[in-house]
């Protein structure tokens, strides 16, 4: 796909302003940090073209086409990129440690990683196809700190400042574990339904809560994001 139309089609999702629906008030501007590199673009189309080749062989997304792929997949991914490592005085704010929890073909964390690249990725994802999946997009685009953790997410043995998590099966059941891998005063991010936004907060009472955040282009889903409570 052309740098230019990459471009274009993920320019809602990176724009400085977010609108909440329920007030019809903006939400604090968070900065865009300016367009997409021409190594993050070449990552991104990249990515694209393996997910197409992989995905005729087995069933890494039920999203197929490459342009819905840019729009489902990346922007939601991006949009929650810029809300966690916003551009402040010219430089982007990054974090040792990133866990993305279910990864499955790799969103949110691979975008995360070419929106952040300081970032230490953490893939987690028990599927061995897609987790073979994982390890050829990053051993393609050469990202470097970038693990995957091929086994259940409640046997991995470390913390992370940001833990995300995005529309994945048994969300009750896997909230609570991917809520016990924040590392104190560390960060969930949670791409979800609207409908969903009560249920996390119940499942995760000791995180305090930003208003969700709708992403664009979606009827309901939004970002939640939350910070551990001092004890």
């Amino acid at each position: 796909m052309e740098a230019s139309r990459i471009e274009s089609l993920l320019a809602p999702f990176l724009s400085p302003r977010s609108f909440r629906k329920d007030t019809g008030a903006d939400e604090p501007r968070v900065e865009a940090g300016g367009p997409l590199s021409p190594i993050q673009l070449e990552n991104i189309s990249t990515y694209i073209d393996l997910l197409r080749r992989w995905n005729s062989r087995m069933n890494l997304t039920a999203v197929r086409e490459p342009e819905e792929v840019l729009t489902r997949h990346f922007g939601e991914s991006l949009f929650a990129a810029r809300h966690l490592f916003p551009v402040a005085g010219g430089r982007r704010r990054t974090t040792n440690q990133v866990i993305d929890v279910g990864s499955g073909a790799g969103f949110p964390g691979l975008p995360i990683k070419i929106w952040a690249p300081d970032v230490h990725l953490t893939l987690i994802e028990s599927n061995q196809k897609k987790a073979s999946f994982l390890r050829e997009v990053v051993r393609t685009l050469t990202l470097t700190n970038v693990d995957v953790f091929s086994d259940r997410a409640e046997d991995f043995p470390a913390t992370a400042e940001v833990v995300i998590l995005r529309a994945v099966e048994r969300f009750e059941q896997i909230l609570p574990i991917a809520a016990r891998l924040v590392a104190p005063a560390g960060r969930l991010a949670l791409l979800i339904g609207n409908s969903q936004v009560s249920q996390a907060e119940n499942l995760a009472p000791r995180f305090s809560w930003d208003f969700p955040i709708p992403t664009p282009r979606a009827t309901n889903t939004v970002l939640l994001i939350g910070e551990v409570q001092a004890s």
